[in-house]
């Protein structure tokens, strides 16, 4: 770890203009850190899904573009190992929630998918009625905007089903936005859409 300040100042220097030993170094403070964080956070229900490794060079890749791109403002080591280790923790979350999503996606036809996205709160007739309207919101999608929401549901980025979709990214939220619209009037949230 560098001494002073000014030595951190310096070597973060050298790492924003592209220095690998620089870039290195920086690394070194904080890689150590990271992996005790991401072995934990991964515990055993992640672990099948996503190495430690991976996670940590992610957050290596993330934290030295963006220091390239000027998007960090770091004063000492504890402010590098502090994001480094908030990254981590994100991504973690996000490979998690992705993971919770596929697996429950994978479980429920759409229509029960939809359903169970909704909150429409205790009232058992309220329950029903949101049931059958998705259900007949459902009836009505075509075969491509059934296979958007499945695939938004498993999370799915926008551009992923694009590609996967054969739409371009453009027309594809054009769709999405119709169907948020559908989706709304029909009682359905759409947060995670």
């Amino acid at each position: 770890m560098p001494e002073t300040p000014e030595d951190f100042a310096s070597l973060l220097a050298l790492a924003r203009a592209g220095d690998r030993t620089a870039m290195a170094r920086l690394a070194g403070q904080y890689e150590s850190k990271v992996r005790v964080v991401a072995r934990v956070l991964l515990g055993p229900a992640l672990r099948p899904y996503l190495d430690s490794l991976d996670l940590v060079q992610s957050v290596h890749r993330s934290l030295m573009v963006g220091l390239r791109a000027n998007k960090f403002e770091l004063n000492s080591p504890e402010n590098l190992i502090a994001l480094a280790v908030t990254m981590i923790r994100r991504k973690a979350a996000r490979h998690w929630r992705h993971l919770r999503r596929q697996s429950r996606a994978e479980r429920q036809e759409l229509p029960g998918l939809l359903a169970s996205l909704t909150s429409p709160g205790p009232e058992p007739a309220r329950q029903a009625e949101v049931r059958d309207a998705v259900e007949h919101l459902c009836a009505n999608l075509s075969e491509t905007e059934r296979q958007i929401l499945e695939l938004r549901a498993q999370g799915c980025t926008t551009g992923e089903v694009a590609d996967r979709v054969g739409l371009n990214p453009i027309a594809l939220r054009v769709r999405l936005t119709r169907l948020r619209q559908r989706l709304a009037d029909s009682g359905v949230l759409t947060d995670w859409l």
